[in-house]
């Protein structure tokens, strides 16, 4: 018989373990234990080995005891074979050579009578991951997947994935794919559900394919209410990508999972829903027919469970009232915001209350709306006025609506006196008709009760566009412009420019002064946006006044429909992910995942894909690779056409051409060197008599001050040559100089869908691309430029998304002193794309 353990190891507490001489304590238990075929060996065992696990758990280095662990591992104990298989799951990954020692009693476990210690013996061999030992893992799984007992068969099949991950091939040439597809189409138990990552072998395409298939779909949603929730939700998920070969399959799926609409789970609802919904895209009538069906079991969610949960449904809602706001108008009642409601649901339910606002809900809903303008929670104060406001813009019921924003102007809160002239701005801008009733309101306002920007910038738009009818408008822009200096927000500076230029022009005599101090204050300004403006006004008056007031205070023409913020196209791709947080974040995958990732490929980070910069290429050359250095770039050789005649290069400085009929050859009379460069009309120069009495007439006394010459223009070379190797070596090399962000033409955005469109376009303006690749929304381009005369090299990483028409740009150069100029230039060049 053994010697038995020692009381004071027994006594031990397993929560206080001593480092090293706890681990040699132990060992040495073990030891004795190995073997021991005591009638209380069993129950000493586990006490040790929870003594282990707790040092494991404390963050003690146990290793030391590997072996003698794996020699006290075998008894029938399940609970010490648990605490067993988990210690050496802990320590086999960080050992590997200790991991041997596992392998043949692991083997053994596999084969126990009990089928508890089959399976955990085979989910602890799968779960060491040690690629050396996959040869060892075949045989089991094969096994298991043929085991009597529902259990190990389970833990087989997610074995099967692990090998999977560790080898694709093994795995492959094992034949488990088809035994896990025969095992998930006839097994008894319905919770064997097989999904096989993509692969690149064709063998695994090809198995996924047949996972799409009619026999197998149908196979499990016939069973798919003996699976669990989260089995429900993989066989939906799997159903959602098949392709019915007509109308009667797409009915029979929807007949089959319409109990599933019914389920308590949110996820399989939503699954679901997803399905019905891509089933009928091609069916018009019936997938208006399934927005009423499922209309029910979605506000049931919303009613139901925790506030996140009701979040991710009303997100889901919020897609569908997007694209059918009529189908939810009579449920308005449902997306009233409770008192215990989180801001960011009540948010979201004020975005639905305006979508599916129309004529028959239009009261109830605005008054609704009102009780939330003197929320105590500002950001929901703020949000409602802006629903009252969106849903005024969509003209139903102005009338009253409008008085309710006037009521708020009554209402002695700074956040709502600025959110609601903000509103009445925009309403003035499309129903001009209500301008009467408006500005009596907002022409007792004071100015200096008003805080915010935004909600200034609304005033004074309102105080300069209803001058001739707001007797007082003229000495509240004036005591504005007497406070310049403590206004901070170039906003407000500008719409005060603007303002004094349109009260000058409808009354003179009485703003002649006010707009002399306006622009003085503005050619002054350190703002340069500010600074400009004024000095446009002042160059326009110098030319002609009646030019100036058609520039300034045009005739115009209600608006009638303002700016969605996201296109059609973005909303699309959305919907294709429902289901997904691409509907909770309100944007596609691609914008918030990491490019691993992604799945489909968006763009490429490597240019091994990229395809040769040629002018009407078809064909790609193959890419030549370079292994110089780490910023190692691989690009294909370009064909050196010449292109003939091409437009002309520019300068660094944009030149800005003024309409004819707009400024004269008159206007470069009084300017500096200086500022002629800012307008060029090439026509003669103009007296400066008229300079000096308008600057009498405003009292504006501006004096001349000589300017430093212009840079000389940077101009490019018409023929560059730069071959792959020097560009990628010159990449690596050279620093950046640039990092910048501009925006292309909604023509250009749309031009992209042909690439070689935007090569052509930069090489008539001498740059050319060496490099090109992506698909939608993303697209990238090398380009280079030599600068004329010289063998200096500009390099151009260029990323362009269609979505946003918005260009990520990283340059590089031989000279990074005119790394500015030639951004200009290129920037000029990328923003005339698609309009010619």
């Amino acid at each position: 018989m053994a010697p038995t353990v020692p009381s004071a190891a027994k006594s031990a507490s397993p929560s206080q373990p001593s480092g090293k001489s706890e681990v040699a304590d132990l060992k040495q238990q073990l030891r004795q234990l190995a073997g021991s075929r005591a009638p209380d060996a069993d129950d000493q065992r586990r006490d040790v080995f929870k003594r282990v696990i707790s040092c494991m758990t404390a963050g003690i280095d146990v290793s030391a005891a590997f072996g003698e662990m794996v020699l006290c591992s075998a008894t029938s104990d399940v609970v010490t074979k648990k605490m067993c298989y988990l210690y050496v799951g802990a320590h086999a990954r960080a050992h590997p050579d200790l991991a041997l020692l596992t392998i043949n009693f692991l083997q053994r476990d596999c084969r126990d009578q009990d089928p508890t210690i089959r399976g955990l013996a085979l989910r602890s061999l799968c779960s060491l991951r040690v690629p050396n030992f996959v040869e060892y893992l075949v045989t089991p799984l094969t096994t298991g997947l043929k085991d009597p007992s529902a259990y190990v068969r389970m833990i087989a099949a997610v074995g099967a994935a692990k090998l999977y991950h560790i080898s694709a091939t093994a795995c492959i040439d094992a034949d488990l794919p088809a035994s896990l597809k025969a095992l998930m189409l006839s097994d008894p138990d319905a919770q064997e559900i097989w999904t096989l990552e993509a692969a690149n072998s064709e063998a695994a395409a090809r198995e996924i394919e047949t996972l799409y298939s009619k026999p197998v779909v149908f196979y499990l949603l016939n069973k798919i209410k003996e699976f669990s929730e989260w089995a429900q939700c993989l066989v939906l998920e799997l159903a959602s990508k098949f392709l019915p070969s007509d109308n009667n399959e797409i009915f029979d799926i929807m007949n089959l999972l319409e109990d599933r609409l019914q389920h308590a789970n949110g996820a399989v609802v939503l699954s679901t829903i997803k399905v019905f919904l891509h089933l009928t895209m091609s069916m018009t009538d019936v997938h208006q027919q399934v927005y009423e069906r499922i209309k029910a079991p979605l506000l049931t969610l919303v009613g139901a469970g925790s506030p996140e949960q009701s979040y991710a449904v009303l997100c889901h809602l919020h897609l569908l009232v997007m694209r059918a706001p009529m189908l939810f108008s009579s449920d308005y009642k449902s997306f009233y915001c409770q008192f215990s409601d989180p801001s960011y649901v009540k948010k979201l339910k004020l975005e639905m209350l305006t979508a599916i606002a129309n004529e028959s809900n239009t009261y109830e809903i605005v008054t609704e709306l009102c009780e939330y303008a003197g929320n105590v929670d500002v950001p929901i104060a703020r949000e409602s006025i802006r629903a009252v406001g969106k849903i005024a813009l969509q003209q139903y019921d102005v009338n009253a609506i409008v008085d309710r924003l006037l009521q708020f102007l009554e209402m002695d809160k700074d956040y709502v006196t600025a959110e609601t002239l903000v509103l009445v701005k925009d309403l003035l801008r499309k129903y001009p008709q209500w301008s009467h009733d408006c500005i009596a309101v907002v022409g007792n306002i004071s100015s200096k009760n008003i805080q915010e920007p935004k909600g200034k910038a609304a005033l004074i738009w309102m105080l300069g566009e209803y001058s001739q009818d707001m007797h007082d408008a003229l000495y509240v822009l004036e005591s504005l412009v007497e406070n310049w200096d403590e206004e901070h927000s170039p906003e407000v500076r500008l719409h005060l420019l603007t303002a004094v230029m349109k009260c000058f022009f409808k009354r003179p005599p009485e703003t002649q002064k006010a707009l002399g101090a306006t622009l003085a204050a503005g050619l002054s300004d350190t703002h340069q946006d500010v600074h400009d403006r004024a000095l446009f006004y002042y160059r326009l008056l110098q030319y002609d006044p009646a030019v100036a007031e058609r520039v300034v205070n045009p005739p115009k023409q209600a608006v009638s429909v303002f700016a969605d913020t996201q296109s059609s196209e973005m909303k699309d791709r959305i919907f294709d992910e429902f289901n997904s947080l691409s509907v909770v974040y309100q944007k596609p995958s691609y914008m918030f995942t990491d490019k691993e990732h992604r799945g489909p490929f968006e763009y490429s980070e490597d240019l091994t894909n990229l395809a040769v910069g040629t002018e009407a290429q078809e064909n790609v050359i193959s890419a030549q690779r370079y292994q110089e250095n780490d910023n190692d770039l691989l690009l294909s050789t370009s064909d050196k056409e010449d292109n003939g005649t091409r437009a002309s290069n520019g300068s660094a400085t944009s030149t800005y051409n003024a309409p004819s009929d707009l400024i004269g050859s008159s206007l470069i009379s009084s300017q500096t060197p200086a500022e002629a460069s800012l307008i060029n009309t090439g026509g003669p120069t103009y007296s400066s008599q008229s300079n000096f009495s308008l600057d009498d007439l405003l009292g504006l006394g501006v004096t001349e001050t000589p300017a430093p010459p212009p840079p000389p223009a940077l101009t490019l070379n018409s023929k560059p040559v730069l071959d792959p190797g020097t560009f990628q070596r010159k990449w690596g090399q050279l620093a950046l100089a640039l990092t910048q962000e501009c925006s292309l033409s909604p023509q250009g955005a749309a031009s992209l869908m042909n690439p070689q469109s935007l090569i052509r376009h930069m090489q008539s303006n001498y740059i050319q691309c060496i490099a090109s690749g992506g698909q939608p929304p993303n697209y990238k381009f090398f380009f280079y430029a030599q600068k004329d005369g010289a063998t200096a090299f500009f390099l151009v990483e260029c990323i362009v998304n269609t979505a946003s028409a918005k260009a990520q740009l990283k340059i590089k150069g031989d000279d990074g002193t005119a790394a500015e100029a030639f951004s200009t230039l290129f920037q000029s060049a990328l923003s005339k794309f698609g309009l010619s």
